[in-house]
């Protein structure tokens, strides 16, 4: 009687590294960051636990991969710059009603202040929003300018998150565009008169 040869699974360091990946964007989205364990992610992606750590380092650093992954808001970036401060101003006003569509961009929502998140939310506000951002903008203070107007949006969903959502009117739209505007102009002086 011969010994039975089993197939193992080939060695895919890649499609591992993804299926962790998958099984932390699905578990994430469904139970948030807190509940989450690296245990449970590995179970997920019928992965050694160890697989986990060694290719995020842990949970925080998979996490913040998953992120990587996310909708960025690039299309707001393009096309022409003259129309910017309104394209921002119409997602911000989406944003006062609704939440992020991306399960995971809710779940960094919701747990930014965690320590644990706290890195990932800094670079992903850095990667996904300011750099863009200035990127897009001319003229002088353009890292400041994309601050400000970074600050809009985040103020919009705090504010969505403790008062509770609200529909934009087209009032809010164009008043937002000019908050926009201003924090986008580069030829306001120091004491804030053109």
């Amino acid at each position: 009687m011969s010994p039975q040869v089993t197939e193992a699974r080939p060695r895919d360091r890649e499609a591992t590294r993804e299926r962790i990946l998958q099984a932390a964007r699905e578990l994430f989205s469904e139970h948030g960051y807190e509940q989450v364990t690296v245990r449970m992610i590995a179970a997920e992606a019928d992965a050694n636990i160890a697989l986990v750590g060694r290719y995020f380092g842990s949970k925080a650093g998979l996490f913040a991969a998953v992120l990587q992954g996310e909708p960025t808001f690039a299309s707001l970036f393009e096309d022409d710059g003259e129309w910017l401060p309104r394209r921002l101003a119409v997602w911000a006003a989406e944003r006062m009603q609704h939440p992020p569509e991306s399960p995971i961009l809710r779940t960094l929502e919701r747990f930014a202040g965690h320590p644990e998140v706290e890195a990932a939310a800094r670079e992903r506000m850095i990667t996904a929003v300011l750099s863009p951002l200035e990127a897009k903008l001319s003229g002088r203070d353009a890292a400041s300018r994309a601050r400000m107007a970074a600050s809009v949006f985040l103020g919009i969903g705090a504010m969505r998150r403790r008062v509770g959502p609200q529909k934009a009117t087209p009032a809010d739209i164009e008043r937002l565009t000019a908050v926009f505007e201003a924090c986008l102009a580069d030829d306001v002086k120091a004491d804030g008169v053109k």
